[in-house]
């Protein structure tokens, strides 16, 4: 993820403590036998129990669209950040979002071009093509400037102000009662504090086929040598 000019990381304050940990994902596969999953895209974050936050950054958010595939995957910004969708395909795509979270649809757009949207309301947006069926993402639109997304590595760290906070887990294949029991509350000390290791787990989760903007099945898209004039896509 690409964010310009300021990490959302970091606090942006000489006082800042951190706060670290360890995402393992872990799958419930054939009965009680767990096995390890990729911990890549977990949201981590920290909203803190009382006092001013700090104001949504002077920044933006690049989402890219490169083989027909949404860069990164899963993003996280702080709400009131603009995310710029440009599309480096020799394609057409029309990006859009429907429910869970900012509903926005930016239309048919060409090949290197781009759209951006401002996200003023908190929720995970999942973010779709209304052409290529295959063609997902989700951001992350946090009240909040303390966060991180997981590596292939699992670990993370956050950098806040010393102070009480509500620590939240999201990740899209787990259940949202199960994400509830991950938060808890704690204060972060100047010293900072590990978290060790947080298990998250995907038991319960099905993968369902998503519609089109319309709520209807898609089509089977167009060769990719077709250029796409206007009209309902």
């Amino acid at each position: 993820m690409r964010i310009l000019p300021l990490l959302a990381l970091c606090a942006g304050t000489a006082a800042a403590a951190t706060l670290s940990g360890h995402v393992v994902v872990l799958s419930a596969d054939q009965g009680s036998a767990k096995k390890s999953r990729d911990p890549a895209g977990v949201v981590v974050w920290l909203e803190p129990d009382s006092g001013p936050l700090a104001a949504p950054p002077l920044a933006r958010a690049v989402m890219e669209q490169r083989n027909k595939t949404f860069s990164p995957h899963v993003m996280a910004v702080q709400l009131g950040t603009a995310v710029d969708f440009p599309n480096f395909d020799p394609i057409f795509h029309n990006v859009f979002s429907n429910y869970d979270g900012q509903i926005f649809d930016l239309q048919l757009y060409a090949p290197q071009t781009t759209r951006r949207v401002v996200f003023r309301r908190p929720g995970m947006v999942r973010v779709f093509c209304n052409i290529h069926a295959t063609m997902s993402a989700i951001i992350a639109v946090l009240p909040t400037p303390y966060f991180t997304v997981t590596g292939s590595d699992g670990y993370f760290a956050i950098q806040a102000p010393p102070g009480a906070y509500r620590f939240h887990v999201w990740h899209e294949r787990s259940q949202l009662e199960m994400l509830a029991k991950l938060e808890r509350s704690f204060t972060l000390p100047a010293a900072g504090l590990a978290l060790g290791e947080i298990h998250v787990s995907e038991q319960g989760y099905l993968a369902l086929p998503h519609k089109n903007k319309y709520g209807g099945d898609y089509r089977p898209p167009p060769e990719d040598t077709v250029f796409y004039p206007g009209g309902r896509h």
